[in-house]
């Protein structure tokens, strides 16, 4: 090797042409090691397929990693000796999605699946005999990662986050073999951003933790646990050490070039590329097939080599993909197919009540620990007191346990013959058990609730915390302790007290200085600046969550209509039904409700009203219109989004109020109605004509 090095370092005399074709040497080898490297990587990692033994790339590596220590200006990004890991960061910065990470909805069962084939067959008019191509993967248990690429290097990696940001963690990224530096082949665009998975294999996290419990440290729980540490860890050296894999499922931006027109082919042109796909990965013909799919890979789960908890189904052609759209944060053309969740029996021990932040009462079972699906469960939540009814528990009782989707503990069953002597009734107390306030159980609904308000020390607490958690307000550094420790202390007693705290008085609390006081007072100066949307979600108004906000903001504009809208105003939002709307138009009747408000905005908190186009000035406002019958070139919710944009109402149902009824193929009753009450019928031809003259294309 020393030879080789020679050739073009120090030991060779000459003039500056040959120190030129020196250079060109060393720079021609490197070439060629980077390309033999990349080639061997991707048959390892991707292809599964080694074509040289482990000592072979030991030494190519090793005399990449020689020259490149004789001459640093060799060195480039898309080197394979650049996985090892740059320096620790300090914290990870945040990414601001280009395109939002959208979850997935979720069945569990073969009727749920069914009816979710059924709608997509609805929305694209496709009879029941009618099939439609789905792309069937593994639902690997991992976590979500975008990564960027610009002319085939990689430039950024980041985790998916709440799906709008996540956080930036390009250096950890880089140091996992199945992730190409540098795309392989040609004809990718310009800009690519690749979408998969990021797991830790079952050896790889056996290994991990056996290593773990030899040093005395403690052991991850699970895979996925163990591929979310390692992924977040500071020190990009230390994720390098881990045993991680990606896999990649989807694409997200892609600028300056063309993917093909289907998922299933996006994804073997990604395995072109240099990715790792999933060798399960299929694409099959109608329901029956996906469900076939689904069994056999049930079959096989155990025996995999990673963790999956169930299928993802997708239609598989982009242009149906588009035409069924989204819902919420959701794609309509996607959904996961969950395993049946682990189930294990333990015994209730008791039974506490919590206060929630808006005053429901929620029994909570406290549980002999369990092991199930992959943690210890200790404590299960009964929801409320008809699900403690609907069960039958009672405190003694052995219970089946579940992790519904793997994720969140329940009750599901009671073994009833194994019920003791002595077994207790499960008894909703009069009386709050923070507050002492009187508990409302209304007639009509399941839960229970406290009727304290500010005065209930725990709904208190839970409103800071989801006021200033990341969702809402995002104040950094104002977390769940310190929040009960104002609160106890008495120190905020209202959301605007918050913005009143000094300094002195935050650095005099144990364990806070006068540097992390500062901090804190400066976060809760810069959040004073902030969105509508995001300060109409931190108000925690009943079953106002971030769509609905959003959705309140656009339609609206400012706080001051939204406050004095009537609860017939608040039907006409997208997705606001009578009882949320009636929830929003209590909470701004109340004088203290309107008060806190008034001491935020007093605080300083402001925020840019959103454009809104004027009602009136739309074409067809105030006008009733219906959809009937099979639309070809378009779905009837794209239909419907198209009449709401110009400002039409579109109702189910055909009646003398009805502007119009527009009518495609297998129209039946309502055509029927419309022409008895002698309501204007279109056919599909002049509603698109319609459309079109008003300046709504469709493709």
């Amino acid at each position: 090797m020393s030879e080789q090095i020679g050739l073009f370092g120090e030991s060779d005399q000459g003039n500056s042409n040959t120190n030129s074709s020196q250079a060109n040497d060393v720079a021609a080898r490197v070439t060629e090691l980077h390309e033999t490297l990349h080639k061997y990587n991707y048959q390892y990692y991707v292809l599964d397929d080694p074509s040289v033994p482990d000592s072979e790339y030991d030494q190519l590596f090793q005399e990449l990693k020689n020259i490149e220590s004789e001459h640093p200006e060799f060195i480039s990004p898309d080197s394979p000796t650049q996985r090892v890991g740059d320096k620790p960061l300090a914290a990870f910065t945040t990414v601001t999605h280009e395109m939002p990470m959208l979850s997935l909805d979720n069945v569990f069962d073969e009727t749920e699946f069914r009816a979710f084939d059924q709608r997509i067959k609805k929305l694209l008019g496709l009879t029941e005999q009618d099939t439609v191509e789905f792309a069937c993967e593994p639902k690997l248990d991992g976590i979500a990662v975008s990564l960027l690429y610009e002319d085939g290097l990689l430039v950024r990696g980041a985790t998916r986050g709440d799906g709008s940001q996540g956080e930036d963690i390009t250096l950890n990224v880089r140091t996992i073999p199945s992730i190409p530096l540098k795309l392989t082949g040609d004809g990718y665009p310009k800009r690519l951003e690749v979408r998969g998975e990021v797991y830790m294999p079952k050896k790889g996290f056996h290994r991990l933790n056996e290593t773990a419990k030899a040093a005395g440290e403690k052991a991850f729980v699970n895979p996925r646990n163990a591929a979310a540490g390692s992924l977040r860890q500071l020190d990009p050296k230390l994720t390098a050490k881990r045993p991680l894999e990606f896999c990649c499922y989807s694409a997200g931006i892609v600028e300056g070039g063309a993917l093909p027109e289907s998922h299933y082919a996006v994804l073997n042109q990604f395995k072109a590329w240099g990715f790792l796909t999933n060798k399960e990965m299929a694409c099959v013909q109608g329901i029956d097939a996906c469900l076939e799919y689904y069994k056999g890979l049930e079959a096989k789960r155990d025996h995999l080599a990673y963790e999956i908890d169930g299928i993802v189904f997708k239609v598989n052609r982009f242009d149906l993909q588009k035409r069924l759209g989204f819902v919420s944060r959701a794609p309509r053309w996607a959904v996961a197919h969950k395993f049946p969740a682990q189930e294990k029996i333990t015994v209730l021990q008791g039974v506490e009540f919590q206060v929630g932040r808006t005053g429901a009462i929620t029994p909570v079972g406290r549980l002999e620990p369990v092991f199930v699906g992959g943690v210890t469960v200790s404590n299960v939540t009964l929801h409320n007191m008809d699900e403690v009814e609907r069960l039958g528990v009672m405190i003694g009782d052995s219970v089946i346990v579940r992790r519904a989707g793997d994720v969140i503990p329940q009750v599901v069953k009671v073994v009833e013959e194994r019920r003791p002597e002595g077994a207790e009734k499960v008894v909703l107390p009069d009386d709050c058990p923070v507050c002492h306030s009187e508990i409302e159980r209304v007639e009509g609904e399941a839960v229970a609730r406290c009727t304290g308000g500010l005065i209930c020390a725990a709904q208190r607490k839970q409103a800071f915390i989801h006021f200033a958690s990341r969702k809402a307000m995002d104040i950094d550094g104002l977390g769940e302790k310190l929040i009960e420790v104002f609160v106890d202390k008495e120190m905020v007693t209202q959301l605007g007290d918050l913005f009143r705290l000094q300094v002195d008085d935050v650095a005099a609390l144990e364990r806070m200085g006068e540097k992390s006081a500062e901090n804190l007072i400066r976060s809760l100066s810069e959040s004073k600046q902030t969105t509508l949307p995001k300060f109409l979600y931190s108000l925690g108004i009943r079953e106002v969550g971030e769509a609905t906000a959003q959705n309140l903001a656009k339609a609206f504009g400012n706080l001051e209509s939204i406050m004095d809208a009537s609860i017939e105003r608040l039907t006409e939002v997208d997705d606001i039904g009578p009882i949320v709307a009636e929830h929003i138009r209590h909470f701004f009747e109340n004088e203290a409700n309107r008060a806190v408000v008034a001491d935020l905005i007093e605080q300083g908190l402001c925020w840019d009203d959103i454009e809104v186009v004027n009602a009136e000035d739309l074409p067809l406002n105030d006008q009733t219109w219906v959809l009937t019958g099979t639309l070809e070139r378009m779905s009837r919710t794209e239909g419907k989004e198209k009449l709401q944009r110009l400002g039409a109402k579109v109702a189910g149902s055909v009646s003398k109020k009805t502007h119009c009824v527009v009518a495609g193929p297998g129209a039946g009753s309502k055509l029927t109605k419309a022409q008895d009450l002698g309501v204007e019928v279109m056919d599909e031809e002049a509603f698109i004509a319609l459309l079109q003259q008003h300046g709504i294309s469709v493709e």
